[in-house]
């Protein structure tokens, strides 16, 4: 839309129409959630805004803005991207494999110039756009049979894999549980469903034993028992336990957390964020939290219920299961529930590339609200 459009006053009034149904309310909870992890990160920096707490502030608002301008995009245009969407990151994750950069033992980055990007996070919005739009084309009986279960297992297959090579065992997870969750919302068959349980827990042995590296191997036995190697494997568990534990009900006040403020919590700003909180906020603390993480996922979900079109309800749902396993590994992991995998506690913790993952992720959401009337129309055939 050019500025000279924007001047008609018919193209303004569409526009402050769009801006209308925009959920505000959802956009001032992610405010909530934001600024607390801003002001954590102020306190654990020693009460002072660099290195992360004003970068935190900065990439939140842009990408909020960011969120706001994809909400004004039509449902049809997301869903005739959807496949190109999906394609590209599959590439991208191909290219990975070729020409990537190894950082920390691990080659999960593509260079750009000076700039790098994982394309492991492009493919978190890519299946919930390809899955939404291979089910929007799809007879309600074709999504509940086993046999039409082949094409949606390969196009999260794919992806899973390649993430596994890299190896990022977090984002791998995220991508498959995400997928799951599609296909299980699309409507397929309770009986399948068991049956697919049954067969994950007893692939669970094999898969830690025979295809996990080394390191992914020790992090899941370290869970299991933490206390094995207390200053080594399981030092990350160990230490935030004890910051959750020593927090209390009310906390031990802002800026006043031994655990973070003396150095021993690693990753205090990022996966470990969370047990930062609890030391500081105690209970109380991380029950608002969770709370307006609660609201979040329960807004996303009814704009999800709002949509017309299945394909708007899938992406959505997808998009906000997405968010909740964030939340549910994360914390798990904090809390010692989960195994350390690398999954930080969205918009609390730091990190640029996670939050502008999830922000677009929310814009296709608003964009879901704002145009939930769209007739999203499909040709015949299944990939349509």
């Amino acid at each position: 839309m050019t500025v000279s459009a924007l001047t008609r006053p018919g193209e303004r009034d569409r526009l402050v129409v769009k801006l209308s149904e925009v959920d505000w309310l959802f956009a001032l909870v992610l405010c909530l959630i934001a600024g607390a992890g801003a002001l954590m990160m102020f306190s654990i920096a020693g009460s002072s805004w660099e290195p992360w707490a004003a970068k935190h502030l900065i990439r939140f608002g842009l990408c909020l803005a960011l969120m706001i301008g994809l909400a004004m995009i039509d449902l049809r245009v997301w869903f005739a991207m959807a496949y190109p969407i999906y394609g590209i990151g599959l590439l991208l994750l191909v290219a990975v494999e070729a020409v990537g950069d190894v950082r920390m033992g691990a080659q999960r980055w593509l260079a750009l110039g000076p700039f790098s990007f994982q394309p492991s996070e492009i493919m978190k919005l890519g299946i919930v756009l390809a899955l939404a739009r291979f089910y929007h084309g799809i007879s309600a009986d074709r999504a509940r049979l086993s046999w039409w279960l082949l094409i949606p297992a390969a196009m999260i297959g794919a992806p899973v894999i390649l993430v596994m090579h890299q190896p990022d065992l977090g984002t791998a997870m995220l991508i498959a549980m995400t997928g799951a969750a599609i296909v299980v919302l699309a409507g397929l068959s309770w009986r399948v469903i068991f049956a697919g349980l049954a067969a994950f827990v007893v692939a669970i042995p094999p898969v830690v034993m025979f295809v996990l590296h080394d390191y992914q191997r020790k992090r899941v036995l370290t869970f299991l028992d933490p206390e094995s190697d207390p200053s080594g494997s399981g030092y990350h568990i160990l230490q935030s336990k004890i910051a959750l534990g020593s927090g209390g009900f009310f906390g031990k006040g802002y800026g006043l957390g031994s655990q973070s403020q003396l150095n021993f919590l690693p990753e205090k700003q990022t996966d470990f964020i969370f047990a930062t909180l609890a030391e500081e906020f105690g209970f109380l603390g991380c029950f608002s939290i969770l709370f307006l993480y609660g609201a979040v996922i329960f807004m996303a979900l009814r704009t999800s219920a709002l949509a017309h079109s299945h394909f708007g309800r899938l992406s959505a749902a997808g998009t906000t299961a997405t968010f909740a396993l964030y939340v549910l590994i994360n914390g798990g992991m904090v809390m010692g529930l989960a195994p350390v995998v690398g999954v930080p506690m969205p918009l609390l913790s730091y990190g640029g590339t996670v939050m502008l993952t999830v922000m677009i992720g929310f814009g296709l959401v608003q964009a879901v609200r704002v145009h939930r009337y769209s007739e999203v129309t499909s040709g015949k055939g299944a990939f349509m």
